[in-house]
């Protein structure tokens, strides 16, 4: 069973940096498709990031540049960090995961089958 928790959220300042956590169990991560999506006050939860089977990586267009999705092996966990941080980016992070690759899904809340519960980040201006 696949079992998702995210950690590292918290209250920063415009510019600052910030490292999520997504720890995971029952996932390989060679063979899945692992994703940050985030969700502001008031809005549709949006795709953020992803790396799929430990290879290809792939970001919305508003962090590209700024925020990286990696993983580590050892620790099952993947990691989001987020750097230049801006009031817009200020939203619960969810990471998910899902067996496989699909280019053309992957940035669909739908496809994902494991949520975490998300972590808060909010950024003040």
């Amino acid at each position: 069973q696949v079992r998702l928790v995210e950690s590292g959220g918290g209250l920063v300042q415009t510019g600052d940096s910030l490292r999520l956590s997504c720890a995971a169990s029952g996932v390989t991560f060679s063979i899945y498709t692992m994703a940050w999506f985030r969700q502001g006050p008031g809005k549709e939860r949006e795709f953020v990031a992803a790396l799929v089977e430990i290879s290809d990586t792939y970001y919305a267009d508003s962090v590209k540049g700024r925020f990286t999705i990696s993983t580590d092996n050892a620790k099952s966990t993947v990691y989001l960090t987020m750097n230049s941080l801006k009031p817009e980016d200020t939203a619960v992070y969810f990471c998910a995961s899902k067996w496989g690759r699909n280019s053309r899904l992957l940035t669909t809340t739908h496809w994902y089958t494991t949520w975490g519960q998300g972590t808060q980040v909010t950024v003040s201006s």
